[in-house]
């Protein structure tokens, strides 16, 4: 049978005594009361999450937006992989980014990325203020271990900091993303023994004192959760272990031939790295910028080399070919960000999983790819944290500013009050 297990012993996880090594414990059955809606060592309830979710360059919306709004929506080819979680989702359309077409310099990119996340001018170098990402975590992200993590995956682009980074502290004050899934174990998990790995050990080994001294506290449900989040850990450390030794550098500009990394393995493994994060506390808030602004990918995966993701969406992108060719691009985007959702959903916590305490936006810095339209923007919410309404194809005329200000005060609590280009509560998202 269980005994109740304090929150603090869930923040703080398991670790060896002073050593750098500390492994995250996921929420177990004996941390909550009775009924899974709080915490069992205080009446505060289960924390929610924020993931702002990130790829370039636009979308070709004949293949994305779906014709019909509310319930009955039809899912589009760029959407179908979203379709088994039509009550996790919520597509939202006709968003306006008015900051975007303010003057400044750069091309149509620079502003819109900078409107995008912040809500205002790019100034040269970078975003004009706070994105809303680390709005959000200046407010609920202080208990958290990291109060945010920044993670990445392709790492192709022109380089610019507007085009790299997602995150922003302030104005022209990035966070640049985690690229490398090595490093983002280490931070993590702890510092990385390489004979651990040679030896066929693991970072488990040093804490399994720990960890058995805990499962004597357990009930045999708790037991399996833990054994089963550990086995997840080991998994993660023997992969990242089995990448190419090339896979462990970041290269923004690739040469002619282009990068052709394995970017669907290095993004599931990111993937799973946040979801352990989130489940464990470690954070509540994260960014996730899949492929850069303006991004320079190649798609030997999807059987498309010849041209960089940039260049299909102009040119070729007029012709029916290179129209499917960015259809396909932009369904294998939402294909990773529908194994994100997959995985949160399978992460029980309290009486629901984890998705159901957990906000994502999934967001784009133009529309129409190849008119680099920064109106009529088509962002997916997903997640229940708060209240969220699902199972909806909603067309709006608000703002994105809109948007995240009715998601962080109405769904995560922050009470932001006021954001940039934001006017009113969309009150038909909650």
């Amino acid at each position: 049978m269980n005994s109740a297990l304090s929150r603090r012993k869930f923040l703080r996880g398991i670790g060896l005594g002073g050593a750098s090594i500390r492994i995250g414990l996921p929420a177990l059955a004996a941390m909550f009361n009775e009924s899974g809606t709080a915490y069992a060592a205080g009446p505060k309830p289960i924390d929610t999450r924020f993931v702002f979710w990130f790829n370039g360059n636009g979308i070709p919306e004949k293949y994305w937006i779906p014709r019909q709004t509310g319930a009955d929506f039809d899912f589009t080819p760029c959407l179908a992989p979203l379709e088994r979680f039509r009550n996790d989702v919520h597509i939202v359309t006709g968003l306006d980014s008015p900051a975007a077409r303010l003057p400044g310099p750069g091309n149509s990119h620079y502003p819109s990325m900078s409107a995008l996340v912040s809500g205002q001018v790019y100034t040269g170098r970078g975003a004009g203020g706070t994105s809303i990402d680390q709005a959000i975590a200046r407010s609920i992200g202080g208990e958290s271990r990291f109060r945010s993590l920044q993670v990445g995956v392709c790492q192709e682009s022109f380089g610019e900091s507007i085009q790299t980074n997602l995150s922003w502290a302030d104005r022209d004050r990035p966070l640049p993303p985690e690229m490398i899934p090595h490093r983002l174990f280490d931070r993590l998990f702890g510092g990385r023994e390489e004979g651990w790995v040679n030896r066929q050990k693991s970072i488990l080994d040093a804490v399994r004192e720990e960890t058995s001294a805990l499962g004597a506290r357990l009930g045999a449900e708790d037991k399996l959760r833990v054994d089963e989040y550990l086995t997840s850990v080991r998994d993660l450390e023997r992969s990242i272990a089995s990448l190419p030794p090339e896979y462990s550098q970041v290269v923004e500009r690739p040469p002619d031939g282009g990068d052709l990394k394995d970017w669907p393995r290095i993004a599931r493994l990111q993937s799973d790295l946040l979801a352990h994060a989130l489940a464990s506390h470690q954070t509540r808030v994260a960014s996730y910028m899949l492929t850069k602004c303006q991004g320079l990918s190649r798609f030997p995966w999807l059987g498309h080399t010849a041209q960089r993701h940039h260049e299909y969406t102009h040119g070729t992108v007029e012709t029916a070919q290179g129209m499917r060719i960015l259809r396909d691009i932009c369904r294998w985007h939402v294909e990773e960000f529908a194994y994100l959702i997959a995985k949160l959903k399978s992460m029980p916590e309290g009486e629901g999983n984890l998705l159901d305490h957990t906000c994502l936006v999934f967001a784009h810095e133009h529309a129409e790819a190849n008119a680099h339209k920064n109106n009529n923007l088509s962002m997916i919410v997903a997640g229940h944290a708060g209240g969220l309404k699902t199972g909806l194809h909603t067309r709006t005329t608000g703002t994105v500013g809109d948007l995240y200000l009715t998601l962080s005060d109405e769904l995560l609590k922050a009470n932001l009050q006021k954001f940039p280009t934001a006017g009113k509560k969309l009150t038909e998202i909650v």
